[in-house]
């Protein structure tokens, strides 16, 4: 397997968490402990787990990685559409942030199952 830093989903996935902390810097204080962690975890996990899962030794350790970096994929996107609901940031706002997060939740469920495939 390449490199993580030669992937592109991790690469996209690592621009994306860039993303997230610009959008959650403005975020009231009162969040900071509660949305804005929660968010810029979920948003690392999926970075961090591409990253992890390549150094593994088996591909079916590799693709479990992948698949929990599906999981914060999700989580992420609940919670930018919980940031609209509360009205922290506007749906104009929001749309490419869950763009992105759906992309990347494509390429990670394509690259898990060549992963998968190759076991």
């Amino acid at each position: 397997m390449q490199p993580f830093t030669e992937l592109k989903v991790w690469q996209r996935s690592h621009a994306l968490v860039l993303k997230i902390y610009t959008l959650t810097r403005d975020f009231p204080a009162e969040e900071r402990f509660g949305l804005t962690s929660q968010m810029r975890r979920a948003a690392i996990s999926v970075a961090t787990n591409i990253a992890e899962g390549s150094r593994r030794q088996h591909a079916q350790d590799f693709a479990r990685f992948l698949n929990i970096a599906e999981a914060s994929l999700a989580e992420l996107e609940y919670l930018l559409m919980l940031t609209r609901d509360l009205e922290l940031a506007g749906q104009p706002t929001l749309d490419p942030y869950i763009s992105e997060a759906v992309e990347r939740a494509r390429m990670l469920h394509a690259l898990r199952r060549k992963v998968e495939g190759s076991t």
